[in-house]
């Protein structure tokens, strides 16, 4: 097993070619969530070439095919999925993957059959889609698991947030490998993890963008505990910024970290065109923002 510390960045060259890839993947009609999240990893991973992404796919091809044809019901899909990734192959999570980079890249999880709540899902989710089960994610607060069933189930079921408005619904989590919850256990993952109540909005599905979001949110609070690990939070904003769709405050975050890492007139002239943009909504904030970057030009004297 590979020692606990981050993988070498691909060259250059191959990160270039490899965000203009993320970003035409991002803005097609249907993005392909495991394309998607293998771009991720070969930005983290330099050693990750094209075949290894395509041996990654084919993987996910070949445990699809494992699968029984047509279980039926979401809950014997749910089952079919538990006892081949859970029981026959042992995927699962444990404590100690949130403090490994590796976690949260897809071709890491598929090798080591470990990893993040969410990389574990994505694993669910592409082996059920391919083997063609009724199969989305589900982002609650705090944990992703995965759901079978009729995606809109959660916005018919019925107003409580427990088994009945579950419906025909079944939720699964990978990171437990694969144990099938109940209305009451989505409940407790829930409060443990925020302290709140379960929502039925929290059990609509992801979509694959909103997935891979979380996944690169992931990977920036990762680095952001390890201050020497400021390029991986670097590309990890920069993969974001790429998305359709995202928050403007990451061009802050941005600014902020070419400050932290000493790049200071990258830092100033990033945090002066986000105050710009800003400025229009809060003249206050743009004024901080401005302040900012006027203490990063000067660290260049």
């Amino acid at each position: 097993m590979r020692p606990p510390h981050p993988p070498l960045p691909p060259s250059p060259e191959r990160s270039a070619e490899l965000r203009r890839r993320f970003a035409e993947e991002a803005r097609s009609e249907r993005p392909d969530l495991a394309t998607l999240c293998l771009l991720v990893g070969a930005e983290a991973d330099g050693a990750l070439d094209e075949a290894g992404l395509d041996a990654a796919q084919v993987e996910l091809d070949r445990l699809a095919g494992e699968l029984p044809f047509r279980p039926g019901t979401p809950r014997a899909w749910a089952v079919a999925l538990r006892d081949l990734l859970g029981e026959r192959y042992g995927f699962h999570g444990v404590a100690a993957d949130y403090q490994r980079l590796e976690s949260s890249l897809l071709h890491e999880v598929v090798r080591r059959r470990r990893g993040l709540p969410i990389l574990l899902s994505v694993v669910w989710l592409e082996v059920a889609r391919r083997a063609g089960a009724p199969v989305y994610g589900v982002a609650l607060p705090g944990h992703f698991v995965v759901g079978f069933g009729a995606e809109s189930g959660a916005a018919s079921g019925a107003s409580g947030p427990g088994s009945a408005a579950l419906g025909e619904r079944v939720l699964v989590d990978p990171y437990d490998g694969g144990r099938l919850l109940s209305g009451t256990d989505a409940e407790v993952l829930v409060a443990g993890a925020t302290g709140a109540e379960l929502r039925a909005s929290m059990l609509e599905p992801a979509a694959p963008l909103d997935v891979v979001a979380r996944v690169l949110n992931n990977i920036r609070a990762w680095a952001a505990a390890r201050p020497e690990q400021s390029a991986v939070g670097l590309w990890a904003i920069e993969l974001a910024l790429l998305l359709p769709a995202h928050a403007a405050r990451l061009r802050y975050e941005r600014a902020v970290l070419l400050v932290r890492r000493g790049e200071f007139a990258a830092g100033a002239g990033e945090l002066e065109a986000y105050a710009e943009v800003v400025g229009a909504v809060d003249e206050a904030v743009a004024e901080q923002v401005r302040g900012e970057a006027r203490t990063a030009r000067a660290m260049l004297n």
